[in-house]
């Protein structure tokens, strides 16, 4: 990692200019995303290097020359666009905010899930507890509730949730079937999408998935509607509980995307109980975005802006963690990390680790 590790490199008048953004950033964002939902961005990027007029953009909205006017002009301070007499054509950043699909998943999942929350950030960071989330519901954590939350916003978030995820699939299935595991136990589940990847790639495979009472009634769904239920079971357990024992008989342990919702407390307890359920033969496979390890400085943003759902809206007392604490964990539950492999789908780090021998 070549960022962080020294001041940067910006002239006084720019970092003063940076610091407006900051304080002006909400007012950008939804500047932002209602040029988008408007479809302004989209009808000046069809016009080209013609570009759009006010009067051609009034004629393919539903807002008056005034609103499209207050969102044209931020737009073209925030760099979204240019103007050239007038005419108004999209500019780089924007072009990105409308073809690029991370952008677009990104933006979905701040504005539906967070923004509104984010309001209660300070309340949140003081008392550990997200208190941004009773804006959805009066709820300890975002968790159980997932399904309860509105249809856009769980759209959101499994969006936001399966888009990371999902590109990481093509490399991990022949990693994870490397050691052609019989029994795959996936803890944390939730709609049971790897379930599924495996199922389809190993017409073998069995797949236990350990996870709360809503997100396995919607993971068995899915695995019967695909065909694939007399292959696929569920483990009905509330992780959190330090009594809670881990699906035994498991050949290899899947926790996708899944650490990251607890604190380290919590991490640690979930690692030993893990570690007390392997054999000598067992493995557990951790995929994880950590920070330390994105290979561009915009991962590393994404990923820390994320921590902050988490305070805010999730549970109050998690994070994405730097690689070095989770590595520290995984030793102290008396594990070992096998291999080391970085660099999977989108800046995801897969850590294979066994029990260490003196744990057997």
């Amino acid at each position: 990692m070549a960022f962080y590790q020294s001041p940067m490199k910006i002239s006084a008048f720019d970092a003063k200019f940076e610091a407006q953004k900051i304080a002006f950033a909400p007012i950008s964002f939804q500047v932002a995303r209602c040029l988008l939902k408007f479809g302004i961005l989209e009808q000046i990027d069809s016009s080209a290097e013609q570009g759009c007029s006010l009067d051609d953009i009034e004629k393919k909205t539903e807002l008056s020359q005034y609103a499209i006017s207050v969102l044209i002009d931020m737009g073209l301070s925030m760099g979204l666009l240019w103007q050239k007499e007038d005419r108004y054509l999209l500019d780089k950043i924007g072009h990105f905010l409308v073809e690029d699909d991370m952008a677009k998943v990104n933006l979905n999942f701040v504005h539906d899930v967070c923004y509104q929350g984010m309001f209660e950030l300070e309340a949140s960071l003081v008392e550990g507890k997200p208190k941004g989330l009773k804006v959805f519901g009066d709820w300890n954590t975002i968790y159980p509730t997932l399904s309860e939350l509105p249809e856009q916003v769980k759209k959101s978030w499994f969006e936001f949730d399966h888009y990371y995820s999902d590109h990481a699939f093509g490399q991990l299935l022949p990693l994870i079937f490397q050691a052609k595991p019989t029994h795959i136990v996936d803890v944390g589940g939730n709609t049971g999408k790897w379930a599924l990847a495996c199922t389809a790639y190993d017409s073998n495979v069995k797949v236990t998935i350990m996870d709360l009472p809503g997100q396995l009634k919607v993971a068995l769904k899915n695995a019967e509607e695909k065909g694939v239920a007399d292959r696929v079971s569920g483990f009905q357990c509330d992780l959190l509980k330090e009594s809670q024992e881990f699906c035994p008989n498991g050949d290899l342990y899947w926790m996708s995307q899944f650490l990251d919702c607890f604190s380290k407390e919590q991490i640690l307890s979930i690692l030993t109980r893990t570690a007390q359920s392997m054999n000598a033969n067992s493995e557990l496979c951790i995929l994880e975005t950590y920070w330390d390890r994105q290979p561009f400085e915009a991962g590393a943003y994404c990923v820390n802006a994320t921590s902050i759902y988490f305070t805010a809206m999730a549970n109050g007392d998690s994070r994405m963690y730097h690689s070095k604490e989770m590595l520290s964990l995984i030793s102290q539950a008396g594990l070992y990390v096998d291999e080391d492999i970085d660099e999977i789908g989108l800046g995801h780090t897969l850590l294979r680790c066994k029990r260490k021998p003196t744990q057997l």
